[in-house]
């Protein structure tokens, strides 16, 4: 279990461990980040009747959880996503401010090549993820996006923007760091992975614990209460038949 590595030296030495040992390997603040994540978009898009191809996503943050949460999203149908640092965008051929990571991120992401601050970004987005600082996000560039957004400004801690502004500014879904909590998401994962006796956490693995979250968040509710172990038992299930299949 990592926690707190920095970017981009987390994602040399999560890869390293990966390769010379042979026991599961999980850095919480990349996949247990982005499994939340994941799980608070599938249950808001199944809420507002919409599909992950159909959304425009804005990421404001390119360290370890921007990263983290922007290759889970393309694993599952997300292929808009725009990823945003203190410099703006990245785009394929930026060289301010890069580093291995965010140049390999870069290739990936902002189909349009879009150039600007996160501001313009979010111009006509759907879904706005922060993992960066405090109060970067106003109500009108809330109001500047696409009807309903989803906001998820989990900054800590405080966010990018409070979750009463934003439902204040329009948007369907609003959540911050406390309501959208890694917390929710590395128990199961590992006991799941305990229970099938993998020596490897798969990309799968990890979707298969968003999506089982996702099916037990409570209409009205961002996601379930962390504290119910029922909710953690359900997901190691999910995880274990996910690393069996």
């Amino acid at each position: 279990m990592l926690e707190d590595i920095s970017a981009p030296d987390c994602f040399e030495i999560e890869d390293t461990l990966r390769a010379e040992l042979d026991i599961p390997v999980f850095h919480d603040d990349q996949h247990g980040t982005a499994v939340v994540v994941l799980a608070t978009l599938f249950h808001g898009l199944e809420q507002e009747n919409k599909k992950p191809e159909e959304m425009k996503v804005v990421i404001s943050g390119a360290g370890a959880a921007g990263i983290a949460i922007t290759k889970m999203l393309q694993k599952n149908g997300f292929n808009n996503i725009i990823l945003c640092d203190r410099n703006g965008s990245l785009y394929s051929e930026r060289s301010e401010n890069m580093n291995k990571a965010k140049l390999e991120i870069a290739k990936l992401t902002n189909p349009d090549n879009k150039k600007g601050t996160l501001a313009e970004c979010l111009d006509g987005a759907n879904i706005f993820i922060g993992v960066s600082s405090k109060g970067l996000v106003s109500k009108e560039m809330v109001k500047s996006m696409a009807e309903r957004p989803l906001i998820l400004a989990m900054a800590n801690p405080d966010a990018e923007i409070t979750i009463e502004d934003a439902l204040e500014a329009g948007a369907a879904l609003a959540g911050d760091g406390k309501t959208i909590n890694n917390a929710l998401g590395f128990p199961g994962i590992f006991k799941g992975t305990l229970m099938a006796r993998a020596n490897s956490i798969t990309d799968e693995m990890l979707s298969a614990a968003a999506k089982k979250l996702a099916e037990l968040s409570p209409k009205g509710a961002i996601l379930p209460d962390f504290m119910d172990n029922n909710i953690h038992q359900q997901v190691a299930e999910a995880v274990a038949n996910a690393a069996n299949n």
